[in-house]
């Protein structure tokens, strides 16, 4: 539901403004026990069958924004609970990322095969004909499926002439690659966290908005009001994130007036990504590995790890696009603090191990940051524009869609070995990237480059994100061509990896 403005959109979007609004004005944070009756007002229910109901749920909501974890529904605990703890700019996030408020889930029903009002009662009924099972009967000149004996293959579904028959699923186990989505006792989902990688695709597929992740949006702005500078380091995907108003002209303006110091291109961490990548490619495909993947999203390289765990070496140990942002804001910046904002849910979970904390302090999504720029009523078209970001090439703000990590790196191949031929192959979504590892388990892809992205079209397409994929994607390709340079190899990123280096 990326880039559809619905329901959950909207609570959401209130949610994140009123913890981001408690953040900035201070005070006793306590408060917080009112907003749900400010995010949910009056006496009727708009949403769900109750109003009260649809106050719990925003309550919890309201936590894991802050980055608090769920109340127990068997015991009393006021909303606020843990609040004073969580007011400390080095909070950070407590597992798990990703939680389901049980009470709002719909128990949705799990891969079963129903037979709807569309039926005609053909003469020919296929649907029992083809059933392997005797599950499909004729009854009262319609089709009824028999449940017990049902094995979902879903043979009746495709020979259905009316495509009267569906298959039902629930929206957030079909959307898991992991398959980390189960069903309780109570037939409520529930998630493996041994399983689950944090992509988010089961939070943005819910389509009751019962599975959410935790935030950092007051811990950001608690360390914007200390003495700290912090700075914004911004995803390649941000463009056109915000509207047509906020344009990358006026971004760094904008997130000035949020507070940041100022803003630097993750982009530009995603060109020293790609050197590094084409490096080691040169250098040990396929002498020393089969095939090598690309390291820059978090959940693909930890589901390859997970579930291939013989070939996580193939995996690229290159540091991601923003960690390596990081250590250069903060080589540049001593004492400083660094925000990552992004589409992403994973970046958070990669933000909160203790290797990168140091160079990565909060991970906002532009979800989120949105929410930050409504509290402080920033109005876009009264922003004057300024020179926009610069620091990176073409094929850095490239990273941001599917495709464009794996091209970066064979065209910086190409600048250090012209005579080297590089086979690449991507998915998209976790599920393709587990069939493409399967295949390269099989040695299909020996000498390949291999790009894994969890999210459908790219980063562009993650779970924090707000904008249409095509039109994410026509302005990612914008920016692109407006780069200054469009290959990674130049004198400046010398300097740069020089920098890193010492």
């Amino acid at each position: 539901m990326r880039g559809i403005y619905t329901n959950i959109t909207e609570i959401r979007r209130k949610i994140f403004t009123e913890v981001a609004r408690l953040a900035y004005e201070g005070g006793d944070y306590r408060r917080m026990e009112e907003l749900p009756y400010k995010i949910i007002p009056g006496e009727v229910a708009s949403y769900r069958d109750s109003v009260f109901l649809e106050r719990a749920i925003v309550g919890e909501r309201l936590r894991l924004a802050i980055g608090l974890p769920l109340r127990k529904m068997t015991e009393h605990a006021p909303i606020s609970q843990g609040i004073d703890e969580s007011a400390v700019a080095e909070k950070y996030y407590e597992p798990p990322l990703i939680n389901i408020i049980k009470f709002a889930c719909h128990a949705c029903p799990d891969r079963e095969v129903r037979v709807t009002d569309c039926c005609q009662g053909c003469l020919g009924h296929p649907c029992v004909e083809v059933c392997p099972k005797d599950a499909v009967s004729i009854q009262n000149g319609r089709s009824v499926i028999d449940q017990e004996k049902c094995i979902k293959c879903g043979k009746c579904v495709n020979a259905c002439p009316y495509h009267a028959i569906i298959k039902l699923e629930r929206p957030c186990a079909q959307a898991c690659g992991m398959k980390a989505i189960t069903t309780d006792e109570l037939g409520r989902a529930h998630i493996d966290q041994d399983k689950c990688v944090s992509c988010g695709m089961c939070l943005v597929n819910c389509p009751f908005g019962a599975i959410a992740d935790k935030g950092q949006i007051f811990q950001t702005i608690l360390a914007i009001k200390s003495d700290t500078p912090v700075y914004a380091a911004v995803a390649p995907a941000f463009v056109g994130q915000f509207g047509k108003e906020l344009t990358p002209e006026k971004f760094r303006k904008a997130m000035q007036l949020l507070g940041f110091e100022d803003v630097v291109e993750v982009a530009v961490g995603a060109d020293l990504c790609t050197i590094e990548e084409a490096r080691d490619f040169i250098n040990e495909v396929p002498e020393k590995l089969p095939f090598m993947g690309t390291s820059c999203c978090p959940s693909w390289s930890v589901m390859a790890k997970k579930l291939f765990p013989e070939y996580a070496h193939c995996i690229s140990m290159a540091l991601t696009p923003m960690v390596l942002t990081g250590r250069l804001i903060k080589k540049k910046h001593p004492g400083c603090k660094v925000a990552f904002i992004g589409p992403c849910a994973a970046k958070k979970l990669e933000a909160s191990r203790k290797s990168i904390r140091s160079d990565v302090d909060f991970v906002l999504t532009f979800e989120e940051l949105m929410g930050m720029m409504e509290a402080k009523t920033i109005a876009f078209d009264q922003i004057t524009e300024e020179s926009p970001l610069s620091e990176a090439s073409g094929d850095g703000r490239n990273f941001a869609v599917s495709g464009g990590v794996a091209q970066a790196v064979v065209n910086c191949i190409h600048e250090m070995d012209p005579e080297r031929e590089v086979k690449v192959v991507r998915a998209e979504g976790l599920a393709e990237c587990r069939k493409m590892l399967m295949v390269a388990k099989a040695g299909k892809y020996n000498g390949y480059l291999l790009e894994g992205m969890a999210c459908p079209g790219g980063c562009i397409g993650g779970a924090g994100t707000l904008a249409p994929l095509d039109k994410a994607a026509a302005e990612v390709a914008k920016n692109k061509k407006n780069a200054h340079y469009q290959g990674v190899l130049s004198s400046n990123y010398k300097g740069l990896l020089e920098a890193l280096e010492e």
